[in-house]
This record gives C-alpha cells, sequence and structure tokens, in this order.
C-alpha cells in the first residue's frame, strides 16, 4: 500500500514536469532613453566629464555626515522609526505570500487515520480492535504556465517591497540629517537674537547716560530701543520653531518628544569640497525607487499571463490510497483482517461561458501592466528632475550665502562707523538705528541661507540615490 501510494505521487510529480508551455509576454526590460548628462549650473561638456568619474552618493551616510551626533541620531532612527519598522514588517508579508503562491506548484499530501477498540459484554463476550488509514495527493498540471506566472509575479512584488524598505531608509536619512540642520540653524538665529539684544541693550544703557548728561534726546533713547524690541519679540518665535523641529526630529526616532542633544554649531560644520553627480545611467541602479518602480512593472507583466491562462482547460491529478487493519474476537475465536486499496483521477475543466469576466481580467491586467510601464518610465524621469533641481539649489544656495556674507561684513562695518558719526555729533541716532536694523535682518538671512545650503546637499545626496545603505 506504502509503495503504491509512493508510486502514484511520482507518476503525478512527473506529468507535472511535462508541463512546460508558459502563455503570457515575457519580461524584457524596457528601453528608457536617458539624458547623457545632468542639467545643472555648470553646463561644462568637459567639466562634467571629469566629474562622472565617482559619484558623491557611493559614499555611505556616515561619511558624509561627520557630525558625531547626527551620525547616533541617524542609526537610533534606523533602529527605532516605525514607519521602516512597517516596511520592514512587508517584506516578511512577502516572502510568507511568496511561499503560499509557489505552494500551489507542488502536490498536496494529506493523510487521515482512526482506531477503534470496543468490548461488548451483553449476551456474549466480544472485543474489536482495528484501525483505518487514508492518503490523497492532489496536483494541478500547470500546462499553460498560470501557477509559474502567478510566482513570477509573487517574487516581483517581494522584491518590490524590498525596494520600498530601501526608498524609506534613503527618505529616513535625509529627513534625519535635514531637521537636524535646520535646527542647528535655528539655533544659530537664536544665538545672533540673543547676542544682538545684549549689545542693543549696551547701546540704550549708553544712550541714556548721554541723554543724562545733555548730549542726546529722548527720541534717541528711543530709537536705541526699537531694534531691543524687535530682537526680544523674535526670541519666543525662534523656540517655537525650534520646539517643533525637535519635535519632528524626535518621532523620526521613533520616540515622543523631547530635547534632541547637538554636536557641532552650523558655522562649523564642514561642507564637502567637491559633490560629483556621476553617471546618469548609474541613477536608475542606484535609485531604489526606480528599481520598486520597475519590479512592479514585471509583477503586472506576469499577470497577463495568469489572465491568458484562465483561458485554457485545467487539469488536476488526484492520487488515493488506505487501508484497514485490525482483529475481532467472537466466542474466544480470532479474525484478523488487512484490507489495502489505492487508486488515482484526472479531472478536466474547461470554461465555456462567463459572460465576458475572463476577457475583461485580461484587459485589466493588460491596462496594469501599461500603467505599471508609465510610472516606471515617470520614475526615472522625475529622479532625474530631483538631480537637477538639488544641483541647481546646492550651487545658488552657496553663492547667496557667500553674498550674504558680503552683506553682513559690509553692514557691520556701517554699524561701526556711524556709531563714531553720532558720537562725534555729526549723524543722528537714526542713522545708527537703521545700520543696526539692516545688520540684525541680515544676519538672520545669513543664518538661514547656511542652513538651506546644508539642507540642499541633503537633498542632492537623496536625489543621486545615496544613503540607504546601512
Amino acid at each position: 500500500m506504502k509503495h503504491s501510494l509512493i508510486h502514484s505521487t511520482l507518476l503525478i510529480m512527473a506529468a507535472g514536469l511535462l508541463a512546460g508551455c508558459t502563455v503570457g509576454p515575457n519580461y524584457h526590460k524596457p528601453t528608457v532613453p536617458v539624458p547623457t548628462a545632468y542639467r545643472g549650473p555648470n553646463e561644462d561638456p568637459q567639466h562634467q566629464a571629469q566629474a562622472q568619474a565617482a559619484s558623491f552618493a557611493d559614499l555611505p551616510w556616515w561619511q558624509v555626515f561627520q557630525d558625531s551626533v547626527l551620525q547616533e541620531l541617524i542609526r537610533r532612527a534606523l533602529q527605532q522609526n516605525y514607519d521602516l519598522q512597517t516596511a520592514t514588517e512587508k517584506i516578511m508579508q512577502g516572502r510568507a505570500q511568496l511561499m503560499v503562491t509557489r505552494s500551489d506548484q507542488f502536490p498536496q499530501l494529506s493523510a487521515s487515520g482512526n482506531a477503534v477498540d470496543q468490548r461488548s459484554f451483553v449476551g456474549f463476550p466480544f472485543q474489536t480492535r482495528y484501525a483505518t488509514y487514508a492518503a490523497d495527493a492532489t496536483f494541478q498540471l500547470d500546462l499553460f504556465g498560470q501557477l509559474r506566472r502567478a510566482t513570477e509575479s509573487a517574487r516581483a512584488q517581494l522584491l518590490a517591497t524590498q525596494y520600498a524598505q530601501r526608498t524609506e531608509i534613503l527618505t529616513l536619512v535625509s529627513d534625519v540629517a535635514s531637521d537636524y540642520f535646520a535646527l542647528l540653524s535655528l539655533d544659530l538665529q537664536l544665538q545672533i537674537t540673543r547676542d544682538t539684544i545684549k549689545t542693543q541693550q549696551d547701546a540704550v544703557n549708553l544712550t541714556q547716560s548721554r541723554l543724562e548728561h545733555g548730549v542726546a534726546t529722548q527720541l534717541d533713547v528711543l530709537q536705541a530701543k526699537q531694534v531691543l524690541d524687535t530682537a526680544n519679540a523674535q526670541i519666543p518665535e525662534l523656540q517655537r520653531q525650534i520646539g517643533l523641529e525637535e519635535d519632528a526630529l524626535s518621532i523620526l526616532l521613533g520616540d515622543y518628544p523631547h530635547d534632541v542633544t547637538r554636536g557641532l554649531p552650523l558655522v562649523q560644520q564642514q561642507l564637502p569640497p567637491e559633490v560629483p553627480a556621476g553617471l546618469p545611467s548609474s541613477l536608475l541602479a542606484r535609485r531604489p525607487d526606480i528599481s520598486q518602480a520597475e519590479q512592479n512593472l514585471i509583477s503586472a507583466n506576469a499577470q497577463i499571463g495568469v489572465a491568458k491562462a484562465a483561458f485554457f482547460p485545467q487539469i488536476s491529478l488526484t492520487g488515493t490510497g488506505g487501508g484497514a487493519v485490525g482483529r475481532s474476537s467472537v466466542f474466544s475465536s480470532f479474525v484478523n483482517s488487512n484490507i489495502g486499496t489505492w487508486g488515482g483521477t484526472a479531472q478536466l475543466a474547461q470554461t465555456i461561458f462567463t459572460a465576458g469576466r475572463l476577457r475583461g481580467n485580461l484587459h485589466s491586467a493588460e491596462s496594469q501592466q501599461r500603467q505599471s510601464l508609465i510610472a516606471y518610465e515617470q520614475a526615472i524621469q522625475g529622479a532625474f528632475r530631483d538631480v537637477s533641481d538639488a544641483l541647481i539649489a546646492y550651487q545658488k544656495y552657496y553663492e547667496v550665502r557667500k553674498a550674504q556674507e558680503n552683506t553682513v561684513q559690509d553692514l557691520s562695518d556701517s554699524v561701526s562707523i556711524s556709531l563714531k558719526r553720532y558720537s562725534g555729533g555729526i549723524a543722528t541716532y537714526l542713522e545708527v538705528l537703521d545700520n543696526q536694523r539692516s545688520l540684525f535682518s541680515a544676519q538672520l538671512t545669513l543664518a538661514q541661507d547656511r542652513g538651506n545650503e546644508f539642507q540642499s546637499l541633503v537633498q542632492l545626496y537623496k536625489a543621486l540615490g545615496g544613503g540607504w545603505q546601512q
């Protein structure tokens, strides 16, 4: 009996190996033309060719962001962030789903058994002991590749989920770094404001002393207080923004809102001397969102085969085996029995009329494949736009910051000169006030420009596809 069941199962599996036809289109990587160079502020082809030997995004994030405190924040986020944990769990779910889908390609075996021990002393002693057993093996012949296409689709979905996790890592690293530099920019603005308050308080005291000695007017004192009042009003607004930024960063770390530790101040953070973009063709392999879009396209392409295979006959093979063994006693005589059975069946099913359901499923799968192709091409196009925007932003923020540094220096010199002119009695305090107000505003703008420059560097690193390596 045992050998017969094994024999039937082997015959079923051998028949399955003969099923080699697979309907539906085989996947071929789409040919998508890409630019030969990134669009940026520097359009010199020779300069771009020299910069294509390597890419800034090839560096791991811990070499790009060298502030030890920022590195620790990123590590904590990679360990604790809930969105990343969800993305990781989706990978586990995808693996399980692939296992479920792939299992349909193999025979399904089941077994059952039953044992009875019956004794009776009514009229005459009677005893019966017997056991029954049964085993079934079912196998669907994948003659037209429906199951194989379904497995191909599930495998592509698993890979898409893995690339989605890498996209989440890339986004998380860049968000933590961007928020950190925004926080340092606000810290710098707060420090500038507090320094201004201290300076302006000294100026008010000096003007008040001059008023008491008869060499200044009450108007001079009131004008001196204007910049001081403006700076004092700026403090709570900056503290509000800092609190919100710390809360946002805390959530990225997977924590409840709390104070965030700082490392080096913004003015001591180092910018890389050169930021090469690399070869445009390498962007397709480095950006995980592009790879995710391609795996979605592969999955949708395989679903066309699943839909087409539904038009063809479905053949299922079933092998069964079982038996019974036992003995009974009647008037002290024993009767032994041992019975075994086995058999096999084949079932053919062909859909005849479904009122257009099968054709509708096929058209739906074909449309989904075309949508996935559009999404893939759109992802590539969006990636090149991200790089172009980031290259332009990084270069122009650098130029803005350099120009603003000159502005701050000029205004600082103007304040010094106007104070000397006022002390010498050849200028009113209004001239000093205008220069001090302009200097305070320019210093805050410069702090914002420094933060924008670092944040644009983070966005360039993200756009080039760097940062997801752990």
